[in-house]
């Protein structure tokens, strides 16, 4: 018998026989001793994303070459984490469709549909994406848009169960990727911009029966608390308003796990409405919106809580990825949770009692000065109060680090963050009206903050005010060690490994590898789309691979346009080797350009019409009408689809495609201003475009050094 005929039956019987090996208490207890797995979403219940594969080192790594692709049929947003379980990869794309491939060549081995009804889409405030699977047994589980969670075979994909885990009548949605503790498959839910009661849930992974709930905001005050914690909760809230709009709280993505401790961590997410002002009108904290919480994961009982943002004003989230490690704190080793939330401060926590040992800013944030030690709070600048006028305040909602996860090295000790610097304008509404359903309940004087300038303006003043970076992070010391520029704000996930390397995606379509101590780019490799997802890492045969998926989408590209990224391409599941030289087909050309309809209504319609579409329009289909080829450009329409205009807008006639109709809060006026914009719009570009080429790059450079002046005096 030949050698190789040996071989490729070792590779069966050991593919055969690791197939049937649970993902169970035992084996993730021993996740050390199989290096090459990628078990779970974080890589182990600590989430800190460092693999203690070498392979690939920083020696070798300019040999990576593409081994092969899968490309799952989207062009939008690709969020999730591979897990590699047993030489198969299970991963997730839009819509919460699952996919399972053989890790060695990228074979569909199958896929899962849970037929998400498109409408549902309305009510997902950033993007239909998915960040992943769960596995536990013989059974991956995932949590879908619409609220499901559904529990597959791993290997034929077949739905075993199948539970609803939201009130249908709200407009809860799930992106983030369950865990499982203990035999409970633990899941949130987002939802806070529209008007949910935040929560997390945990179902028995055999039967799919509720384990148990733990809301994180209280509930009408004239009805029994649930328990001693939303007891103490509700006496931090004020007014009637909240409770019927919700409260918010959602935990929408980040969890960790110490199973030494048996503390489950979750991270809450914004009130709702989001202004506290309008939310809870005589202050408090509103516990637990924007807070860290440790629960004990067979019962869901509270144990400590840690607030970031208490009475959160700003979209400041704590479900930002969270590391438990064990580092260097004023001289002692102590453990540790850490955490990098939207507000723009690092926190360093002990994870066993929630006293708050470190807090320092890694980016710029003007609404605190510091976080006081001694009571764990921010301390609240006047650029904090909107409430009579206008604030411009860093960060944005879009935070100073979102969902992207960072990576934490025992090797450098350095905390790696998808870092970003930007500004919004705060306001608070003069009258507030809260609107069931998918309609966002923010009570912010402005729903989307355009500056009211040329499209050219707009990018490059974005392109300027909207920045992105690694950044290597000591939490011992709390300071910068190096970073990293993007060309555009948002970014992929991180991973390390122990052969010194960083691993990235940018949004300019590309994959990168850094040196973990210093931050030198030692290679790079075009991904086709922009990367948000973070990459993961594996061995099979002896071999070392690297995946991510690539898929342009998510919160920011739905919102704006960023110049200098790759979008409107193919999303795929890329994976790497070292001497591989597979090739990715050539990016799509861009759209010609089609002749609009004639502008139509008066200049006041055109007015009012564009008003319309900040509130209601443009968080899906990009402020100025521009965002990053995510869903279509309306000023694109064609005139068959501008005939039935009112019929799309108001009755919903594509809610198949994911658009649902507003009649609930839009007239045929209203219809028709919006069109009415719509059109003068698009016969602005048109016109644009019929200009010289010479005319329009004299115009753009001119433009260009006219947004930079105004990013300087802006920012």
């Amino acid at each position: 018998m030949t050698d190789r005929l040996l071989a490729a039956l070792c590779v069966l019987f050991c593919s055969v026989a690791a197939w049937s090996a649970p993902v169970d208490e035992a084996r993730l207890a021993a996740l050390d001793q199989e290096p090459g797995s990628w078990l779970v979403h974080g890589r182990n219940p600590a989430e800190t994303r460092e693999s203690p594969l070498a392979g690939i080192n920083t020696e070798n790594v300019n040999r990576l070459g593409l081994a092969w692709y899968f490309e799952p049929g989207t062009k939008r947003g690709l969020e999730a984490t591979p897990l590699m379980i047993d030489g198969v990869l299970y991963t997730t794309g839009t819509w919460s469709r699952v996919y399972a491939l053989n890790a060695r060549t990228g074979e569909l081995l199958w896929t899962f549909d849970p037929q998400v009804p498109r409408a549902w889409g309305q009510k997902a405030c950033c993007d239909v994406v998915n960040r992943g699977v769960a596995a536990w047994g013989d059974r991956v589980y995932v949590g879908t848009i619409d609220g499901r969670l559904i529990a597959l075979n791993r290997e034929t994909g077949e739905p075993v169960w199948e539970t609803l885990t939201i009130d249908p009548e709200r407009p809860y949605t799930i992106t983030g990727a369950p865990r499982v503790v203990k035999g409970n498959v633990i899941i949130g839910n987002g939802g806070s911009e529209y008007g949910v009661r935040g929560y997390v849930s945990a179902y028995d992974a055999g039967t799919g029966a509720l384990s148990w709930r733990f809301y994180t905001v209280p509930g009408n005050p004239d009805e029994p608390f649930e328990n001693d914690a939303m007891a103490m909760a509700a006496r931090t809230w004020s007014g009637d308003l909240w409770w019927e709009v919700g409260g918010g709280g959602t935990v929408w993505d980040s969890m960790a796990y110490d199973p030494a401790l048996d503390l489950l961590y979750i991270g809450v997410g914004n009130g709702a409405p989001w202004n506290r002002h309008v939310r809870s009108p005589g202050g408090g904290d509103n516990l637990f919106l924007s807070s860290i919480v440790a629960l004990r994961p067979g019962t869901g009982e509270y144990v400590w809580h840690y607030q970031t943002t208490p009475g959160d004003s700003w979209d400041y989230t704590a479900t930002q990825h969270m590391i438990l490690a064990d580092i260097l704190v004023g001289g002692v080793i102590r453990r540790v949770l850490m955490q990098a939330p939207k507000n723009g401060f690092f926190y360093v926590i002990d994870r066993a009692t929630g006293e708050l040992l470190s807090a320092e800013k890694y980016v710029e944030a003007t609404w605190a000065s510091h976080v006081d030690l001694e009571s764990g709070r921010p301390v609240e600048t006047d650029n904090a109060d909107h409430r009579t006028e206008v604030k411009v305040t860093r960060p944005a909602p879009f935070g100073g680090h979102s969902w992207h996860p960072m990576a934490f090295s025992s090797q450098t000790g350095l905390v790696y963050i998808p870092a970003m610097e930007n500004q919004a304008e705060y306001s608070t509404a003069t009258a507030f009206k809260y609107l069931p359903g998918g309609h966002w309940n923010l009570a912010q004087g402005q729903t989307l903050m355009v500056p009211p300038m040329g499209e050219a303006l707009i990018r490059g003043v974005l392109k300027r005010l909207m920045t992105g970076h690694l950044l290597a992070w000591d939490p011992s010391s709390q300071k910068e060690v190096w970073r990293v520029p993007h060309s555009s704000m948002w970014n992929g996930g991180v991973l390390v490994t122990a052969g010194g390397l960083v691993f990235q995606g940018s949004g300019d379509g590309h994959l990168y590898a850094y040196g973990a101590r210093t931050g030198e780019r030692l290679w790079q490799a075009p991904a086709g789309s922009g990367v948000v997802a973070p990459p993961i890492t594996y061995e099979l045969d002896g071999e070392q691979y690297v995946a991510v998926m690539a898929g342009w989408g998510g919160a920011a590209p739905l919102t704006f346009d960023m110049p200098g990224t790759a979008q409107g391409q193919p999303g795929r599941l890329l994976v790497f080797k070292l001497d591989a030289t597979e090739t990715l087909p050539p990016p799509l050309p861009a759209p010609a350009l089609n002749q609009p309809p004639p502008r139509q209504g008066t200049e006041e319609m055109v007015q009012a019409g564009e008003s319309l579409y900040a509130e209601h329009c443009g968080r899906c289909h990009g402020g100025a009408l521009m965002n990053s080829a995510v869903v279509p450009d309306l000023r694109q329409l064609s005139v068959e689809k501008h005939a039935v205009f009112r019929n799309i807008v108001l009755d919903g006639i594509f809610q198949g495609t994911g658009m649902a109709g507003f009649a609930d809060v839009l007239n045929a006026d209203d219809a028709d201003a919006i069109q009415a914009y719509v059109l003068s719009a698009a016969n602005d570009q048109w016109e644009e475009a019929q200009l010289p080429g010479w005319w329009r790059a004299a115009k753009a450079w001119f433009l260009d050094l006219v947004a930079a002046v105004m990013a300087f005096f802006l920012g």
